[in-house]
């Protein structure tokens, strides 16, 4: 089956459209200032225009204010509030029921240990995100390009929806779908020529490459 695909720290009307008309699901703007992929939020507003019922909008924060979701939720109108940062439960719950929007929220993953805190969230999170924990030295919660051992995903009770993320590209995405069976995948600089700057031809390779990880032939390694 056919994984849900994002693609995530888009900018250009060029990435977009071609993220678009090559299948993708999800469509992610980051509104983190650290970010090479940092995109204000009227122009990500304009730039989603043409997702609108083709693909779910998502706005990707990292423990952000009521301020900057009022902010970003008024000229985003987004489908769906992506937590990258340290929110508790709480704070999770606090936000699905102010702006009314599900939520998917991530965590950095490198041991076993960092699975378990999902726990806290199961039936309150509507979706989660797994990503590497940054390298040393990184500001950036998410977008560093590395992956993280994803056999440990096998811990996993089997109705946890979740979107594999952590430096996926055509070279790796194979492999990764066959190990995990991930529901999602998101990808951002896989498809990028240097940080911040998506490349579509690269966005196509990654599609090429997921419909052939999908083919029958390749799930059973003929």
């Amino acid at each position: 089956m056919k994984p849900d695909i994002k693609i995530c720290g888009l900018k250009t009307a060029e990435a977009i459209d071609r993220a678009l008309a090559r299948g993708a699901t999800h469509i992610g703007f980051i509104f983190f200032e650290k970010s090479p992929r940092y995109i204000e939020p009227d122009i990500a507003g304009r730039l989603a225009e043409p997702a609108r019922g083709k693909a779910k909008i998502v706005a990707v924060t990292v423990n952000p204010s009521n301020d900057d979701l009022d902010e970003i939720v008024a000229l985003l109108k987004p489908d769906i509030l992506q937590l990258h940062g340290d929110e508790s439960p709480e704070r999770v719950l606090t936000i699905k029921a102010v702006y009314g929007l599900p939520v998917m929220k991530a965590f950095s993953v490198r041991t076993a240990d960092d699975l378990k805190r999902v726990e806290a969230y199961i039936g309150i999170a509507d979706r989660f995100l797994f990503d590497a924990k940054p390298p040393k030295g990184s500001d950036l919660p998410g977008g560093n390009g590395v992956s993280f051992d994803w056999s440990l995903l096998s811990w996993l009770d089997d109705n946890v929806d979740y979107m594999l993320s952590g430096g996926l590209n055509k070279a790796n995405i194979a492999e990764a779908l066959a190990m995990t069976k991930a529901p999602g995948i998101d990808a951002s600089s896989g498809v990028e020529s240097a940080p911040g700057v998506k490349d579509v031809a690269m966005i196509d390779e990654f599609f090429d490459a997921v419909e052939w990880a999908c083919q029958p032939e390749a799930a059973s390694g003929s």
